[in-house]
């Protein structure tokens, strides 16, 4: 079983996770919904702002079982910094997870920076990087 989760509060995040609900199998929820079975797969995507991930993704990360989830594949957008991806992986593996490589982050707006980003090159990339991986 593979699941998706995502904390978006400008809607990259969502955009991304619900591309690709069709390629995982699997509903694209916000990390507030609680793992309810052991995952194969998790995709766990995040953006950043005022240059961090917000803390309730790490706060969800603390509800989950190391032993429940084989393996966490991580996603997001960013403008300023390169990406989101080394926090939530920090934090992942001091707790345990194992975290799959590669993972994969693009472009997201922020004002006029990075201006209708992520588009849907971005989430084409996005799809073809889900589907490398599985």
């Amino acid at each position: 079983m593979n699941a998706i989760r995502y904390f978006s509060k400008f809607g990259h995040s969502i955009q991304m996770a619900e591309a690709i609900e069709e390629i995982v199998g699997a509903k694209a929820t916000p990390v507030t919904e609680p793992l309810s079975e052991p995952v194969d797969l998790l995709f766990l995507g995040a953006g950043v702002f005022l240059g961090r991930v917000n803390k309730a993704v790490f706060d969800w990360i603390d509800t989950l079982s190391p032993e429940k989830v084989k393996c966490v594949i991580l996603f997001g957008s960013c403008a300023i910094i390169e990406s989101p991806v080394p926090q939530m992986r920090k934090y992942l593996e001091t707790k345990g997870f194992q975290v799959c490589d590669p993972s994969f982050t693009c472009k997201g707006a922020m004002g006029p920076v990075h201006k209708g980003h992520p588009d849907a090159k971005d989430l084409d990339d996005f799809k073809q990087f889900v589907r490398s991986v599985l």
